[in-house]
């Protein structure tokens, strides 16, 4: 009794590795790059810029703003701001620009017509 798992048909294999090497497949990976990476980047650098106030900085984020609140905290808040804001505008963006690329790609691997 064998316990391998079954390999797909070289066919759909082939399909997948077609598609992996077209223009269009190409022009997908370049829109989420042109996202992804200086989106990462920036929020790296601005947990950086948070982490590193924290530690060495420690006067000027223990200055109160408005009753206990100090800029501590204001900082750690605008964490959690952020982060939403990053998922709000990669979602904007993966509608626009993402989505149509990838959803062209599955027609072409699923035999269908391409979208417009």
């Amino acid at each position: 009794m064998s316990t391998e798992t079954p390999v797909p048909e070289d066919t759909d294999v082939n399909r997948y590795v077609e598609v992996a090497r077209t223009p269009e497949f190409d022009a997908l990976r370049r829109a989420l790059r042109r996202f992804v990476f200086p989106v990462s980047i920036a929020f790296l650098l601005w947990y950086a810029l948070y982490v590193l106030l924290s530690a060495y900085a420690r006067d000027f984020m223990s200055t109160k703003v408005v009753g206990h609140i100090n800029i501590a905290l204001i900082f750690g808040l605008l964490q959690f701001v952020s982060t939403f804001l990053i998922a709000w505008l990669y979602t904007r963006y993966a509608d626009r620009n993402v989505d149509p690329l990838a959803d062209d790609l599955r027609a072409k691997i699923e035999g269908g017509k391409e979208t417009e």
